[in-house]
């Protein structure tokens, strides 16, 4: 039978559906289901589970397993064109297990999702569209390009970005939990496969990724329902109850190069759930807390607003409107009103914009039985936390209690503060501390039975509080501390924890790029790269020229929202901002809001040290040395970089504007690197 361009096929003890791309058999005998792309990558042994009770339900050990054909229909949507087609799985006596597929004309992913329907009302807190396991033996293949010897690895991703978690890539033998995607790989050949969630109105996405001999993979494991630590939940997930209880929809994909993947892994939910559109340029500018923390006070922000005007506003580094964001940060209530006033006043008379930090989520007092602001005294702190079965406020978490985003007060909370930023002038709104609003609990909202639902919750009343429609001007969100999703509802999150000014902070804020390039313009237009400090930030000594203009060079390729975190009322300071900040090719690198992505990803928990971006007049390359006090010589491989050196490369230094010819003998650039130094370079084919 054929339905559109995909042949669906019923055989003795199997059912194919194939769309050119992708071959899935279910096997009707033992209700496993195979996966087959015409590369030759294969996952294999694939079956669905559900908590039921005590009672772990398996597909695999039902009775009867069947393609429902009178639900197998054509569909069309943002992915395009394609077949929905489902695989039922009976057991008498217990609920029915059905694996709900949706393959696409040519793509090389399709979309599954796991329902689980009984005759009664009933509940679970973990549910799993997609596991398979074999002691011996692999359950992947990964394609005619890769080499059975090659090392197979496997992409840690955070939850969220804060206590300065890393993502890491792992060599099986290993054990990986990583949190709502993962990308399986070779790291030679680049073959692998992306796997993750695309939606997130309701589960934490786990997935576990396992392997005991370094050419087997042996478990995967994805599944909805994950609390614990790294997700900052002290209680376990929120239960879903009904009749029908629905899986997070999973992506699943192969691709010859990961990295391809990833991306486009990243641009699939953003079909589903699109980034939060920003019509202006790169965000650009101050931020206060790395500059002087909590001593934030009228002088530096003034100080700061007409340094800027002075030096940097009109030679280059402003946005596309010629503009730039001045921002407070933590202790902006340190200013008296009417300073605050005249602060905001002082900004906009420099043609610039204000911005200011709000954590909506995290109560910082101690005593729980404080009143609410904006109450009269009413409404208690306890009321609006999220709450233990016991009915107890959870443990704090980084020093603050988490507020319920279910409750009608915590939103009106929300909302009358948001509302004053915009009633005082800010065009910018630093979100911090978001997680605390996506632990599990209890909640007030009876219908809201997971961290994620309620997070949900409250991030939607942000968005819609500073929608551009209804304050009359666009309103830049950023978050600092937030889950990696759901996301819509910012357009730009950090993508580390906090990273201030040394080479330590460079590499462990490129250690969050080398893996999570893919977030910038897909997820959020941009990745956040934190405190650019070029000479000293208030908690740290005074840094070096390379580390200085290292850490400018991780921000420029980041994305990027280039937000800069010095005192300029230091000499050094003032000095490189006005001679680096002003370098028109490096800070027209920077507006083009594009990440570069990293050459090589087997880094381990570290940083690459190469990072590419392809463009119509070349390739550029940044290249890193982490090492405090020693030289580094790197190897940039044209053939691992795709370019074509067969008539020699000339390569050109953005910040010295020097040109040399390449050695093509070795296929590629030996790049020499001071210490903490780093390179900006742009690959051009010799005419």
């Amino acid at each position: 039978m054929k339905i559109g361009q995909f042949e669906l096929e019923q055989r003795m003890e199997e059912y194919v559906v194939d769309n050119g791309v992708i071959q899935a058999t279910v096997h009707l005998t033992d209700g496993h289901v195979s996966l087959k792309w015409s590369s030759g990558a294969a996952l294999v042994g694939l079956y669905a589970e559900a908590r039921y009770g005590l009672e772990q339900l398996r597909s695999t050990f039902y009775s009867k397993h069947v393609v429902n054909e009178t639900s197998t229909h054509a569909i069309e949507d943002g992915f395009g064109k394609g077949l929905h087609w489902s695989f039922e799985h009976e057991e008498l006596g217990k609920p029915f297990m059905r694996q709900h597929f949706r393959m696409y004309e040519q793509l090389p992913y399709l979309l599954m999702e796991l329902e689980v329907e009984s005759e009664l009302e009933w509940e679970t807190n973990e549910i799993t569209p997609l596991a398979a396991y074999l002691n011996d033996g692999s359950i992947a293949q990964f394609g005619a390009d890769a080499g059975a010897s090659e090392e197979i690895r496997a992409l840690f991703v955070p939850f969220d970005n804060d206590k300065w978690v890393r993502f890491a890539s792992h060599a099986i033998p290993c054990s990986v939990h990583s949190y709502e995607t993962t990308a399986i790989y070779r790291a030679q050949s680049r073959n692998g496969f992306v796997i993750g969630s695309v939606t997130h109105d309701t589960w934490k996405t786990g997935v576990i990724v396992e392997g005991t001999f370094p050419e087997d993979l042996g478990r995967l494991r994805v599944y909805g329902g994950a609390a614990d630590m790294q997700t900052r939940d002290t209680i376990a997930h929120g239960t879903i109850r009904g009749k029908s209880i629905v899986s997070p929809t999973i992506f699943v994909g192969a691709f010859s190069d990961y990295r391809d993947g990833l991306e486009v892994y990243g641009k699939a939910n953003a079909v589903l759930t699109p980034a939060l559109r920003w019509e202006g340029g790169v965000p650009m500018g101050w931020n206060s807390w790395s500059a002087v923390m909590g001593k934030l006070d009228y002088d530096v922000y003034t100080y700061t607003s007409d340094f800027f005007s002075k030096h940097l506003q009109q030679n280059s580094f402003a946005d596309d409107q010629g503009s730039l964001y001045v921002n407070f940060d933590s202790f902006w209530d340190n200013l008296s009103e009417e300073q605050l006033k005249d602060a905001l006043r002082r900004v906009k008379a420099n043609g610039q914009k204000p911005g200011t930090y709000y954590t909506p989520f995290a109560f910082w007092g101690n005593d729980p039985d404080t009143p609410v602001e904006g109450t009269d005294g009413t409404v208690l702190y306890r009321e609006i936390l999220i709450k233990d079965a016991a009915g107890q406020p959870l443990p704090k978490l980084d020093g603050a209690f988490a507020i319920d985003p279910s409750h009608p007060v915590a939103l009106e909370r929300i909302r009358k503060r948001l509302e004053s930023f915009v009633e005082q002038g800010f065009d910018y709104v630093k979100l911090d501390f978001l997680t605390h609003g996506a632990m599990e609990g209890v909640f007030y909202d009876p219908n809201i039975r997971t961290g994620i639902q309620a997070y949900n919750k409250g991030m939607a009343c942000v968005r819609e509080t500073l929608n551009p429609e209804k304050i009359g001007r666009p309103f830049l969100i950023n978050l600092s501390i937030a889950p990696l999703f759901p996301h819509g509802y910012a357009h730009s999150r950090r993508v580390s924890c906090d990273a201030f000014g040394t080479i330590d902070d460079t590499e462990y804020m490129l250690n969050a790029l080398t893996y999570g390039w893919w977030i910038n313009d897909s997820l959020y237009r941009f990745n956040d790269p934190d405190h650019v400090v070029l000479y000293k930030s208030d908690n740290q000594r005074a840094i070096s020229e390379h580390e200085g203009r290292s850490r400018l060079n991780s921000a420029v390729i980041a994305g990027t929202s280039l937000l800069l975190g010095d005192d300029y009322r230091m000499e050094e300071a003032a000095r490189r901002a006005k001679e680096w900040m002003t370098n028109p090719e490096i800070m027209a690198l920077a507006k083009r809001g594009v990440t570069f992505r990293p050459v090589e990803c087997s880094s381990g928990n570290k940083s690459e040290n190469l990072f590419m971006l392809r463009a119509v007049e070349g390739t550029y390359v940044a290249a890193f040395n982490f090492e405090v006090e020693k030289e580094s010589l790197l190897h940039a491989s044209f053939e691992r970089m795709g370019i074509d050196s067969s008539k020699g490369i000339v390569v050109r230094d953005l910040w010295s504007g020097q040109e040399g010819q390449a050695v093509t003998a070795g296929d590629g650039h030996r790049i020499e690197l001071a210490p903490s130094e780093s390179k900006l370079l742009l690959y051009v084919q010799a005419q």
